[in-house]
């Protein structure tokens, strides 16, 4: 079957269904709530760097030596 027939044949089959529309609405609204949950996840994790100031000047004062020898980072 050639995609030409595929695609008359899809079309065939929704006139005869009914609204085709109604019957796939489901997937934008489904993946709006999956989006916008993986949104809110993500910004739960906004700042988490700043709840532990007193941990990262340990850290920087433990590793100063490392930082200054690697030169810019790369």
């Amino acid at each position: 079957m050639s995609f030409a027939s595929l695609i008359a044949f899809a079309a065939e089959g929704a006139g005869e269904t009914g609204n085709a529309m109604l019957e796939t609405v489901w997937y934008p609204i489904l993946a709006l709530v999956v989006f916008g949950f993986l949104g809110l996840v993500t910004l739960s994790y906004r700042s988490v760097s700043n709840r532990h100031a007193h941990k990262a000047d340990a850290y920087a004062k433990e590793h100063a030596d490392d930082l200054s020898q690697t030169g810019h980072g790369h």
